[in-house]
């Protein structure tokens, strides 16, 4: 078993870093690419996206494995200091749930914050990935 900083965790993105380029640009590994559903989420995006709880709806995106640091390179390194990494279940593209680190803003967006530029940005990228387009609150 590694216990070193390089151990693997899942992590669930359902925001831009969901896209391997974005995240290769950012001095990320791409390893073990798949796409997957959190059941009970919400996509909710601001000025940023986090996800809410909402029971009965579903939040799509992809998972990759990274390091700790790579984690800490994204978050806390990018100065996005208002995210925090919690344990969520995610359905698999090939329908295993497994737990993953998913990382959502501390406070939710107000309801009269919006970001048409990300969502656009997004919806792109949903595409690429074949994932259904943002459903957002």
């Amino acid at each position: 078993m590694d216990n070193s900083n390089n151990r693997l965790q899942e992590v669930f993105f359902y925001g831009l870093y969901m896209d391997e380029e974005i995240l290769e640009s950012k001095g990320i590994t791409i390893r073990n690419k798949r796409s997957g559903v959190a059941k009970g989420y919400k996509l909710r995006i601001g000025n940023m996206a986090t996800l809410l709880r909402v029971e009965q709806s579903k939040a799509y995106g992809m998972i990759y494995s990274l390091t700790h640091n790579e984690i800490y390179k994204l978050y806390e390194g990018s100065g996005l200091m208002n995210y925090i990494s919690e344990a969520i279940l995610v359905t698999t593209n090939d329908n295993k749930i497994i737990a993953t680190l998913c990382c959502n803003l501390i406070d939710p967006p107000s309801e009269n914050e919006k970001n048409q530029e990300y969502y656009e940005k997004l919806t792109k990228c949903m595409e690429k990935y074949k994932l259904p387009s943002p459903r957002v609150v």
